[in-house]
């Protein structure tokens, strides 16, 4: 590992110092600031319209904070303030709905071509990118990772939910991220094929890779993420381990509603009071 890969592994994943983002004339995140740590497996929750979109759209540098003033950054990923959206690619994937309507809207794209295309941060092949045999291997790879390689063969848009959202795993896989950032990963996703889809996840993350899960349900908390950060109204309501987090009250005040919160195991459940 070279000084430049070794301050890339020492560096928080994310540390966002009282950043605001406005939509229009609309503060969305107001002076918002979390800190999470390399191989912190993090689950974000919060209701519908508490800023999640939008600080995906801010890690995934679709959106930018306004300056903080002080000289300060309001911003760092794996330590740096600034990336070329092609190399963070390279340490985050990222799975979200908006990437999925893109490659199944395409009725063309095939399972291979989704995945291939991701070396040249494209949705598909162009004729100036040369698929190199180490491309290909690293491709099939990842597709052995997320479950997908039976879907080799078929277009995008033929593939169900869940079948898709395999596929856009491999696809960030390829780089062999140090985290993806799953944007409501379960969304249209049935029980059982949930629950698969979950299960994949713990293996991705029981082999290194750390998750960001962003959701609006507790059930899809993983084991094997320990800690969780409540959003409301834009702002940070609480970040903390997990069994201190997913309570009755704190939730109650996330959601704004009386919620009661229950443990099966190593999994959590909530529902209205």
């Amino acid at each position: 590992m070279n000084v430049h890969q070794d301050a890339l592994a020492s560096a928080p994943l994310l540390d966002i110092d009282d950043a605001s983002v406005m939509r229009g004339d609309r503060l969305i995140l107001d002076r918002f600031s979390l800190r999470i740590d390399a191989g912190q497996h993090t689950a974000i929750l919060g209701a519908n319209g508490a800023g999640k979109s939008t600080l995906v759209r801010l890690i995934t540098r679709e959106h930018y904070p306004l300056a903080p003033g002080h000289g300060r950054t309001a911003m760092r990923v794996f330590g740096r303030d600034r990336w070329h959206v092609s190399d963070l690619r390279g340490l985050l994937g990222i799975v979200s709905p908006s990437l999925q309507h893109d490659c199944t809207s395409d009725a063309t794209l095939e399972v291979a071509e989704a995945v291939l295309s991701s070396f040249f941060a494209a949705q598909r092949l162009g004729l100036d990118h040369r698929v190199t045999p180490a491309m290909r291997e690293r491709a099939a790879e990842a597709l052995e990772q997320a479950g997908a390689t039976h879907l080799l063969g078929r277009s995008m848009a033929s593939l169900s939910t869940g079948e898709a959202r395999r596929v856009l795993i491999a696809r960030a896989l390829v780089h062999r991220p140090r985290a993806l950032l799953l944007d409501e990963p379960c969304a249209g996703l049935d029980m059982a094929s949930r629950r698969r889809f979950l299960e994949n996840l713990r293996g991705l993350a029981r082999h290194g890779t750390t998750l960001l899960l962003v959701t609006h349900h507790v059930e899809e908390i993983l084991p094997e993420i320990q800690q969780v950060v409540l959003l409301r109204d834009g702002r940070l309501l609480r970040q903390g381990a997990k069994p201190d987090v997913l309570t009755g009250p704190l939730l109650s005040a996330t959601f704004g509603m009386p919620v009661c919160v229950e443990r099966h195991g190593d999994y959590f459940s909530a529902a209205i009071a």
